[in-house]
């Protein structure tokens, strides 16, 4: 059994280094942004073109996911090694904002509403996937 502290031991410094690295690739940079407005985009989406009167359920899904799909995107610009183990989340919220719109509005679907919904999920979906790229291939390297 080791006394060396968690904190100061090689591999987790070396780890650290590598997500650290990973992060400040162009890529995940470019996909931290878009993730920030795409999420800012799905929570404002209902009020800027109006279907929220008609489908105030889905447009208390989207600034919820929205919110937190922003928040996941300034956290891991700001410390993707503390983050890149939920970096997965942000494609599995762009899958459901691109669901909810059948799945929470039901029969009253709007243009408005599935155009939204359908491009700022797309938009979460790809750029969590770039988000999850360069800690993949750091990972597959080491």
């Amino acid at each position: 059994m080791s006394s060396t502290p968690i904190a100061g031991h090689p591999d987790l410094t070396e780890m650290r280094m590598r997500y650290e690295r990973a992060s400040e690739t162009p890529t995940a940079q470019v996909a931290d942004g878009v993730i920030v407005l795409g999420g800012l985009f799905v929570a404002l989406s209902p009020w800027i073109t109006g279907f929220a009167p008609m489908t105030p359920t889905l447009a208390l899904n989207n600034l919820i996911v929205g919110l937190a799909a922003a928040v996941l995107g300034l956290s891991f610009a700001s410390a993707f090694h503390r983050t890149h183990g939920i970096a997965w989340t942000c494609p599995v919220l762009g899958a459901w904002t691109i669901a909810a719109v059948f799945v929470i509005s039901g029969h009253v679907v709007t243009l408005s509403s599935l155009l939204c919904n359908v491009i700022g999920g797309a938009v979460l979906l790809v750029a969590g996937l770039g988000t999850m790229a360069p800690a993949m291939t750091a990972t597959r390297r080491a």
